[in-house]
């Protein structure tokens, strides 16, 4: 036997692993609980929340964000990413020309748009 070993054993009493083992031991013979899949349900059921409180919303988020984008067209109100107000000059595939005021023109990447402004003459946000 090792030296290290003999000297791990000689630390602990012997009393003490002897009466420890006949405890777990019958510890173990009567632990007639619910079955394994069962104990697993709240972990199921805390993930459907999340999937449902936060996941779900997230993505139709992300879906309608995206179907705004590809409808992006000529003459749009935009805001971007960097908090500018501008109207769409031409949409090129990934690229987006703003005209931010007079004299004013930028080239942006698609992405970079958070929203799309509707226009004045829509229907008031209260009715």
């Amino acid at each position: 036997m090792p030296a290290g070993l003999s000297r791990f054993k000689e630390s602990f009493p012997v009393s003490i692993n002897m009466s420890i083992l006949p405890v777990l031991s019958a510890a173990a013979s009567s632990a007639s609980g619910p079955p394994a899949w069962l104990q697993f349900l709240p972990i199921v059921g805390m993930g459907l929340v999340m999937w449902f409180l936060f996941l779900r919303p997230q993505m139709q988020q992300q879906k309608s964000h995206k179907a705004k984008l590809e409808a992006l067209k000529k003459g749009d109100s935009v805001l971007t990413g960097g908090g500018f107000l501008a109207k769409v000059v031409k949409v090129d595939g990934e690229y987006v020309d703003l005209d931010l005021g007079p004299n004013l023109r930028v080239r942006a990447l698609k992405s970079t748009i958070t929203d799309v402004i509707p226009p004045a003459g829509g229907k008031p946000a209260n009715d």
